[in-house]
């Protein structure tokens, strides 16, 4: 993205302008109207700050005007107008796709801004273009932040878990209106600086590819109630609503108890069974899975949560597949609710994996990338408002604390004591599900990623030989240092 330094002169017409604005003009910008932008406008509104809103949608601008009501918003349709409504130095928030929308709204900014003008970009950009951005407008002048923002469009309006990044300057400015419109977990905000550069949006994505995995299982253990055992669209409702009031207690456990209950009004029949098997993904998890693969940081279960994302898609090949491996689902037999505890408590056993390979992945990116991360202030803003919030935080909150520099929430007293005394269940639920033929590979990688961690030796010795033998790799040795070659053929 090229930028003229002469961009940030002021021209005649921005001083003419000027001089016809009143004086009182608003705190924040934000481009964007959509769901989450217009509901994040309403939210810093009522909580005391001034906001204009613009988007060249003119239904959009009306729809702001109409629910902003006689709050202290304004709107544009226009850029020129808009600019006319920020307080100097602007702050302006975007809240629009990632990737070329992001870059062409920053350049239909530029020529309207001036030097100590902050834009923040809000919304799920990869953090790489992030840091490019960044770099491209400090050097002109122009300070950015890039600011993760979780909760869906409940947690904009009535507050969100905010995630910046950037120039601790810059967000020092915006701090009184983040803090102000986040989500709340006793009286303190979910939103913390959390560091330089692209800091913010890292942290977004992993806390997105958390949320892939964690989705992931959940759906496993739906899948094995429906086709395992045989359960109603009822009973998983008072099943997922049973673990929510326990160690399960999370958003995404709750919501799942609610979907159970919702009717079609359509069909008079209940919605979850007149919705397409196929899910797809839109960038946030793959991202996650790519920089650990760059930062050599194992997460399979966030890995195969995208996996299976996009098998999903695949829904001709598995019509096609389906009678070719034709083989009777087994129903689970013996005790339901025994099952049904097993069950509960090998999601909570996976779900402590899951996370667990988030946070080794940001620990690793907090030292490669020098963000220089808080992971218990990390895992502390995630209490609130967004959606991978669960009480599970509460633990890993106190297993950060208690060691700062934890490489792996697995080696925490606490936690793995809690996976001690879970895993058998974990083991049965998968013999139970690779027997009756229903798949559940998140639980059964979450298993083998345990047992795996837990090894004191594993059979990479035996790879090293094979990439010796026919690559001349070398390998080393346990009872000598340096680097070795055989010549593995007989001559």
């Amino acid at each position: 993205m090229k930028i003229d330094s002469t961009t940030f002169h002021t021209p005649l017409w921005a001083k003419i302008v000027t001089k016809k604005q009143p004086q009182q003009r608003c705190e924040m910008g934000m481009v964007g109207l959509g769901v989450m932008g217009r509901n994040l406008v309403l939210n810093m509104a009522d909580h005391g700050s001034s906001v204009a809103g613009y988007d060249k949608d003119q239904a959009k601008v009306d729809a702001l005007r109409k629910e902003a009501a006689e709050r202290n918003v304004r709107s544009a349709t226009n850029i020129v107008d808009f600019i006319a409504l920020l307080r100097k130095p602007r702050a302006i928030m975007m809240l629009v796709p990632a990737g070329p929308p992001v870059d062409s709204v920053i350049k239909e900014l530029l020529p309207h801004l001036e030097k100590g003008d902050l834009i923040i970009d809000a919304g799920n950009s990869y953090f790489k273009d992030t840091d490019l951005r960044a770099r491209t407008l400090t050097a002109n002048g122009i300070q950015f932040l890039g600011v993760g923002v979780s909760g869906g469009e409940e947690g904009a309006r009535h507050g969100p878990s905010i995630m910046p990044g950037g120039s601790k300057e810059a967000y020092e400015r915006v701090r009184p209106v983040f803090e102000a419109a986040a989500a709340k977990v006793n009286g303190d905000p979910c939103v913390t600086w959390l560091g330089p550069g692209s800091a913010g949006h890292f942290v977004k994505m992993v806390h997105n590819g958390i949320e892939y995995g964690v989705m992931q299982l959940i759906a496993e253990t739906y899948d094995l109630m429906k086709r395992g055992l045989g359960l109603n669209d009822d009973e998983m409702h008072e099943v997922y609503a049973l673990w929510n009031k326990g160690e399960l207690s999370s958003y995404l456990v709750e919501i799942t108890s609610q979907i159970f209950s919702k009717q079609d009004e359509k069909t008079g029949e209940r919605l979850i069974d007149e919705i397409l098997d196929v899910a797809r993904q839109k960038g946030t998890g793959m991202w996650t899975s790519q920089s650990a693969m760059e930062l050599q940081v194992p997460i399979p279960a966030i890995d195969l949560a995208v996996a299976m994302r996009d098998l999903s898609v695949l829904a001709k090949e598995r019509e096609q597949a389906s009678p070719i491996y034709l083989r009777p689902m087994r129903r689970f037999a013996g005790d339901q609710n025994l099952l049904l505890a097993q069950l509960g408590r090998a999601l909570f056993t996976g779900m402590i994996t899951v996370y667990a390979q988030g946070m080794a992945l940001l620990a690793v990116a907090s030292e490669k990338y020098e963000y220089h991360l808080d992971l218990e202030a990390v895992v502390r803003i995630w209490r609130g408002g967004c959606i991978i919030r669960a009480a599970l935080l509460e633990d890993i909150c106190a297993a950060f604390h208690a060691r700062c520099d934890l490489p792996n929430l697995l080696l925490d007293a606490n936690l793995s004591r809690k996976v001690m005394e879970h895993q058998e269940d974990l083991r049965r639920v998968v013999c139970q599900a690779a027997e009756s033929g229903v798949p559940t590979p998140g639980l059964m990688v979450s298993l083998s990623y345990l047992d795996a961690y837990r090894s004191a030796w594993l059979p990479a010795n035996l790879t090293q030989a094979q990439r010796d033998y026919f690559g001349a790799h070398t390998y080393e040795r346990i009872d000598a240092k340096g680097v070795f070659h055989t010549k593995w053929e007989a001559e």
